[in-house]
C-alpha cells in the first residue's frame, strides 16, 4: 500500500477549498462569458427575442435534467466512494457503464425536444420560439455525453476538466451565438431596405421586418449553445483518451476485483433516480414560469389591459402596443433578463456543492465526525461569504446595475422592479444548492427531492395567483421563486442537522458574513447616492459604488472574523500572504 505522507494528508485536507477555487474560477469565467453573451444578445434581439430564447431554454432544462437523471452527481458520488476505498476497478467500471446509459437517455431527450417543439410553443402561445427549440435539441445529447466525464473527474477530485470544458463551451456560445444572431438580423434587414421583403415576404415597416427576423436571430444564438456543447464533449473525450484518469496499472492490480457491470449499473440507477427527480423538479420551475407567466399576462390583457398599460406607460415599445398578442412574450423577456442576473449567484455556489460532495462522502463513509463537521462548515461559510454580499448588493443597486448592463432602454424599469426580489431569492438558492449536495453525499438524496417538490408546489401556487394580478404580473413569479428557495434552504439545513448530527456554528458560518454583507450593502447605496450628486453618469457611480462596497466587505470579513488564516492558507499560492497578515494581526 502506498505510504501516506504529510504532504498528501494536507492535500486531502485542503481538497474542498482547492477544488472549490478551481471550479469557482471556472464558473466565474463561464459567467463572465455568459454575461458577455446574454447582455449584448439582449441589445441585438431585444426583449422579444429573449422571450423566444428563454421559452426554448425553459423546455430544454427539464428535458436535459430528465435525460441526465442525476447521473453526473451519482457518478461523482460512486467514484469518490470507490476511490476512497481504493477500489479502482470499480471506479473504471462506473465510467464504462455510464457511456451506454447516457447515449440512450441523451438521444431520447433530443427526440423529445424535436417532437415537442411545435406542440409546446403552440400550447404557451409563443410559436416564434419553435426555431430556438429545434436548434437547441442536439445540445441535450452533447451535454449528456459531457456529463459522463465531468461527473467522473469530479469524483476523482480533479475539477480542472470540468472547468476547462465549461469555459470552452461558453467561449463557443459567445463567439458563434452572437455572430449568428447579429448576422441573421443584418442580412435580413439589408434585404428589407433593398427590396422591402424579408426572406421573400413583404414587410410593411422596419418594425415588422425586425419582428419577423427576431425568432430566427434568437435561433442563431441558440445554435451557438449547441455547438458549444459539442465542443465541450469533444474536449473531454480527447482529454480522457490522451491523458487518462490518473489511475495506474499498479493501482488497478492492487485493487480488489471490480463488481459486475450489471451490479454497478443497478447501483448507479438507484443512486441517480432520486437526485434526477430533484433536478427535474428544479428545472420544471423554469418551465412553469415560461408556461403560466405568459398565460397569466394574456389573462390580464383580457380583463385589465388599460391597467397594465398604465403600469408600464412608456416602457412597452410601440410595435408591441400595436400588436398586443406579443406583449406576454415581451414581458417574459424582461423577466428573463432579471433571471439571468439572478442565476449568476447560485451558479457560482453550485461549484462549492460539486467540490464538497467527494469530501463529505469520504468523511461520512469513514465515520469521522470531526472531519464531517469541518467539511460542512467550510461549505456553508464559503457559500455565505460569496452569496450574501452579491445578493444584498444586487438588491440595493438594482437600478444602476440594470442601467450599466442593459442601458437606458425603455424596458429597463421593468427589469429594475423585479431584480431586488430575485436578488434576495438568489441568496436562498445559493445556500440551498450546496446543502442539498451534502445531503446527497450523506446518502439521503430523497430529502432534496421532497423539499424541491414542496418548494415547487409553493412557487407554482403563489406565482400563479400573483402573476394574474395587474399590480404584480411578472413580479409575482419572482415572489414565488423567493418563497420556494427560502423553504428549500431552511428545510435542507434542518434535514442536514438530523441526518449528520452536525449543527454548524451559525454565528461564524452565517451571521458574521451577514453582518459584513449588510455593511457592504449600506456602503454601496450610500456611495451611489453621494456620487449621484456630483457625477453625471450613473454607470460610473455604480462601478465606483461596487468597488467601495467590495473593499468595505473585505475589511468587514476580517474584522468580524468570518475568515481565518486556515481558510486562506488552504488556497494554493497564498500561504506567504497569509503569514504576512498573521504577523500584522490582520486575520485570526
Amino acid at each position: 500500500m502506498k505510504k501516506t505522507t504529510p504532504q498528501t494528508e494536507r492535500a486531502k485536507a485542503h481538497g474542498f477549498l482547492q477544488g472549490a477555487m478551481i471550479l469557482t474560477l471556472g464558473v466565474l469565467a463561464v459567467k463572465l462569458m455568459g454575461a458577455l453573451f446574454k447582455i449584448p444578445l439582449t441589445w441585438i434581439i431585444q426583449e422579444d427575442g429573449m422571450g423566444y430564447f428563454t421559452t426554448a431554454y425553459s423546455f430544454y432544462s427539464p428535458v436535459y435534467s430528465l435525460a441526465a437523471a442525476g447521473f453526473p452527481v451519482a457518478i461523482s458520488r460512486m467514484v469518490s466512494l470507490y476511490a476512497t476505498g481504493k477500489r479502482y476497478g470499480d471506479v473504471r467500471q462506473v465510467h464504462r457503464v455510464s457511456i451506454p446509459v447516457f447515449l440512450f437517455t441523451g438521444t431520447l431527450g433530443m427526440a423529445v425536444m424535436l417532437a415537442g417543439a411545435g406542440w409546446y410553443t403552440a400550447a404557451v402561445g409563443n410559436p416564434g420560439a419553435v426555431y430556438c427549440m429545434l436548434a437547441l435539441a442536439p445540445a441535450v445529447l452533447f451535454s449528456c455525453l459531457s456529463s459522463i466525464y465531468r461527473g467522473y473527474y469530479e469524483g476523482l477530485r480533479n475539477m480542472a476538466p470540468t472547468a476547462i470544458s465549461e469555459i470552452l463551451e461558453s467561449l463557443c456560445r459567445l463567439v458563434l451565438g452572437l455572430s449568428a444572431s447579429w448576422g441573421v438580423l443584418k442580412w435580413g434587414l439589408e434585404e428589407y431596405r433593398s427590396f422591402g421583403t424579408v426572406l421573400g415576404v413583404k414587410a410593411d415597416s422596419l418594425a415588422e421586418a425586425r419582428a419577423f427576423l427576431l425568432p430566427l436571430a434568437a435561433a442563431g444564438a441558440v445554435a451557438g449553445v449547441t455547438v458549444g456543447s459539442l465542443a465541450s464533449f469533444l474536449f473531454l473525450l480527447l482529454r480522457h483518451r490522451s491523458r487518462g484518469d490518473g489511475i495506474s496499472q499498479r493501482m488497478l492490480r492492487s485493487a480488489p476485483k471490480p463488481a459486475s457491470g450489471r451490479k454497478i449499473a443497478l447501483e448507479l440507477i438507484k443512486t441517480a433516480l432520486p437526485i434526477g427527480v430533484g433536478a427535474v423538479a428544479v428545472n420544471i420551475s423554469g418551465l412553469v414560469d415560461a408556461t403560466f407567466l405568459q398565460a397569466r399576462i394574456r389573462h390580464i390583457l383580457t380583463v385589465d389591459a388599460a391597467g397594465l398599460f398604465r403600469l408600464y406607460e412608456g416602457m412597452i415599445p410601440a410595435y408591441n402596443l400595436e400588436n398586443p398578442e406579443t406583449i406576454p412574450n415581451f414581458l417574459f423577456g424582461c423577466y428573463a433578463n432579471a433571471h439571468t442576473l439572478f442565476m449568476l449567484i447560485p451558479a457560482v455556489t453550485q461549484a462549492f456543492g460539486v467540490s464538497a460532495l467527494p469530501n463529505v462522502t469520504a468523511a461520512w463513509s469513514e465515520g469521522n465526525p470531526k472531519k464531517l463537521r469541518r467539511s460542512i462548515e467550510n461549505v456553508i461559510r464559503v457559500t455565505s461569504v460569496f452569496s450574501l454580499p452579491a445578493g444584498i448588493g444586487m438588491a440595493v443597486l438594482a437600478e444602476p446595475i440594470v442601467g450599466l448592463l442593459y442601458g437606458n432602454r425603455p424596458a429597463a424599469p421593468i427589469v429594475e422592479g423585479v431584480l431586488p426580489i430575485m436578488a434576495i431569492a438568489a441568496v436562498f438558492a445559493s445556500m440551498s444548492t450546496p446543502l442539498q449536495s451534502m445531503l446527497q453525499a450523506a446518502g439521503r438524496a430523497d430529502i432534496p427531492v421532497k423539499l424541491l417538490a414542496a418548494g415547487l408546489v409553493l412557487k407554482t401556487a403563489l406565482g400563479y395567483w400573483l402573476t394574474g394580478m395587474t399590480r404584480w404580473n411578472i413580479a409575482g413569479a419572482a415572489i414565488g421563486t423567493l418563497a420556494c428557495y427560502f423553504l428549500m434552504m431552511v428545510g435542507s439545513l434542518i434535514s442536514l442537522r438530523r441526518v449528520t448530527g452536525v449543527m454548524p456554528g451559525l454565528g461564524r458560518v452565517f451571521l458574521r458574513p451577514l453582518a459584513a454583507a449588510c455593511l457592504c450593502g449600506i456602503s454601496a447605496k450610500g456611495v451611489e447616492l453621494l456620487l449621484e450628486t456630483v457625477l453625471p453618469d450613473p454607470r460610473i457611480c455604480a462601478l465606483l459604488a461596487i468597488g467601495v462596497a467590495g473593499l468595505v466587505y473585505a475589511l468587514s470579513l476580517l474584522g468580524t472574523g468570518a475568515v481565518s488564516s486556515r481558510e486562506i492558507i488552504s488556497l494554493p499560492g497564498v500561504q506567504k500572504i497569509a503569514k504576512i497578515l498573521e504577523k500584522r494581526h490582520g486575520i485570526e
